[in-house]
């Protein structure tokens, strides 16, 4: 019997000392041969993949809110939370703003709606664009009437606004704030401690959310909009190893490969399971693997779930101008550009959980007056455009959560020498 184990418990010894994001990639892998060659029986592991995503959704909201009262109450310093703040709330914005200009540049470039065979699958336009929220309701929505729904329903946008408030108030209040302060800490701690432990299952959860999607879809679903997909994938590809190295070495002085090296366990979990709110308890210990401050990653990184979409401003450049071209309709400049101002306002709302980016859609088609019915063909390859453009977004929340510690000298500089020294080992 002991026999037996060794090898079993030796192969599991080495498993558990690959890198998770390394288990993560292999799950994936392994995922999408399985639901291929299941097909639809793959449907068999979408529990699974269910139960793990459910495990994910429990750490949102509890780790949103103690992490941004833990990261503003650390400051002591008002004036420093409200010039990061305004540094992260600029970064994202603007480059939200390039990547819908990129998206349309391919889109330009590739003309992916022109010969298209629309079909007859034009019928989900009108349920879709009732349930899309105006920039004036998102706005407004932003302050929470009932803070404890606003947690329990899960409206990120809202317990972002209270957090903030509620930190804000007991850096004010000075020593009275003390003992919540703490608390608040030893909260914060503890959902860190459970993030570890739910990370550990994402290979698994990622094998059977693949398998599904597979399965589901297949490899016939990418082939009638190719272009679509090949140009979001190279906008996403432009986007991060483009615009955001030349913001790292220029801004942050540091080394692209060895950034992108240290967050490509944010960035695989980001692909798999289409989430950037999701993808936060990564992107925390990607960011505390890069040396940044504590207290500016457990702010800026849950402000960029919520506003920065810069992967879904970049599909959405692309896909209106797919649209546009499925219908023969020739944009003005002018159409352009409200299509650059809408698309980045509308980022502020999107929630950052799978398939929001194609509700929104809707709020940009309408502004220029582009038909709906166009979001039906997006819908059937959304899935795999949201994973790319998951991607994009979480990275960009790491390049600006690494650019706003180096401009408040906030980044460990022993803990970067090692990071460095292991990526060029």
């Amino acid at each position: 019997m002991s026999s037996a184990s060794n090898p079993i418990s030796a192969a599991w010894r080495r498993w558990n000392a690959v890198p998770l994001w390394l288990q993560i990639l292999t799950g994936m892998l392994i995922g999408i041969l399985t639901g291929i060659g299941m097909g639809e029986s793959a449907v068999f592991f979408k529990p699974l993949g269910s139960l793990f995503v459910n495990t994910i959704k429990m750490l949102i909201v509890p780790l949103v809110f103690c992490s941004l009262i833990v990261g503003i109450t650390s400051m002591q310093d008002t004036s420093k939370m409200g010039r990061i703040g305004l540094k992260s709330f600029v970064f994202y914005l603007g480059t939200t703003s390039i990547a819908i200009t990129i998206g349309l540049a391919l889109g330009y470039l590739f003309q992916p709606g022109a010969g298209v065979d629309m079909g007859d699958a034009m019928n989900v336009s009108a349920t879709v664009a009732k349930d899309t929220p105006t920039i004036a309701q998102t706005i407004v929505n932003m302050i929470p009437t009932n803070p404890i729904a606003a947690l329990a329903q899960g409206k990120i946008l809202q317990v972002i606004v209270f957090a903030v408030a509620l930190g804000v108030a007991l850096v004010l209040i000075g020593e009275r704030g003390t003992p919540a302060v703490k608390v608040f800490e030893s909260l914060a701690e503890a959902m860190y401690k459970l993030t570890d432990m739910v990370m550990k299952l994402a290979p698994y959860g990622v094998f059977a959310l693949m398998a599904w999607v597979a399965g589901k879809f297949g490899l016939d679903v990418l082939l009638p909009l190719l272009k679509v997909i090949m140009a979001v994938y190279i906008g996403c590809a432009l986007h991060i190893f483009g615009f955001y190295s030349l913001l790292l070495v220029g801004i942050a002085r540091m080394n692209p490969l060895h950034f992108f090296r240290h967050i490509s366990e944010a960035m695989a979990v980001a692909y798999t399971m289409s989430s950037s709110a999701g993808t936060l308890p990564a992107s925390m210990k990607c960011a505390k693997r890069l040396g940044v401050n504590k207290s500016i990653s457990s702010f800026v990184l849950p402000l960029g779930t919520t506003i920065n979409m810069d992967g879904t401003a970049l599909y959405q450049g692309v896909c209106a101008l797919f649209v546009a071209q499925l219908f023969g309709i020739d944009l003005t400049w002018v159409q352009y550009l409200t299509i650059i101002a809408t698309a980045t306002l509308a980022s502020i709302g999107t929630a950052g959980v799978p398939g929001a980016g194609l509700v929104m859609l809707t709020l940009v088609l309408t502004t220029v007056g582009l038909p709906l019915e166009g979001v039906a063909l997006v819908a059937g390859i959304d899935r795999v455009l949201d994973m790319a453009r998951t991607v994009v977004n979480v990275s960009g929340d790491l390049v600006a959560t690494t650019i706003v510690a180096h401009t408040e000298d906030e980044i460990d500089t022993e803990v970067q020498t090692q990071v460095q020294t292991e990526t060029t080992v």
